[in-house]
């Protein structure tokens, strides 16, 4: 990277549909032979027999602003030639097949950038603060919680109640 080029870490979040060359453009540069590119889309799924046709995102956006900070500092402790990352995510209202978050990260080498993204997508999911509330064909709706959230029911440790002796 050039003395003259300022790495860039660009968040936003959008009630508009994502531009995948928006993003890959935040990240592109003359001294990045790599743009790592993942795009998240709204899955068909079925649950309880009931068929999922959107999704709705809400977010706590200053918070949201804070912790996307905190994860491009680990990305760059843990990849020191990342140059760039771009996150866009989108709120409210996303249909099945549309993208509902979109990223880039440029760096030197594919070997970094590749593992940064994955990295990136995993952290977004456990620590920025949007959730999903899930949209049926039966028009009910279920929030729903990433199984990467340190708070999710299945990674909250349980205390150990084996014993029986009083304390």
């Amino acid at each position: 990277m050039g003395e003259s080029e300022a790495r860039r870490d660009v968040f936003k979040l959008s009630r508009d549909w994502l531009s995948v060359q928006e993003v890959v453009d935040a990240v592109s540069s003359a001294s990045c032979g790599a743009v790592s590119v993942f795009i998240g889309t709204t899955r068909e799924d079925e649950a309880d027999g009931r068929k999922v046709i959107g999704l709705e995102y809400e977010a706590y956006e200053l918070m949201a602003q804070s912790e996307f900070s905190k994860l491009c500092a680990d990305i760059r402790e843990r990849w020191p030639t990342v140059t760039h990352i771009c996150v866009h995510h989108r709120l409210g209202w996303v249909e099945v097949g549309q993208a509902s978050v979109a990223m880039a990260i440029s760096s030197p080498h594919r070997h970094d950038g590749q593992q940064a993204i994955q990295h990136c997508i995993s952290q977004l999911k456990a620590n920025v603060p949007i959730w999903k509330k899930e949209v049926y064909d039966t028009q009910d709706s279920s929030w729903k919680e990433n199984a990467e959230c340190s708070w999710a029911a299945r990674n909250v440790r349980q205390p150990d109640i084996s014993t029986t002796e009083d304390i």
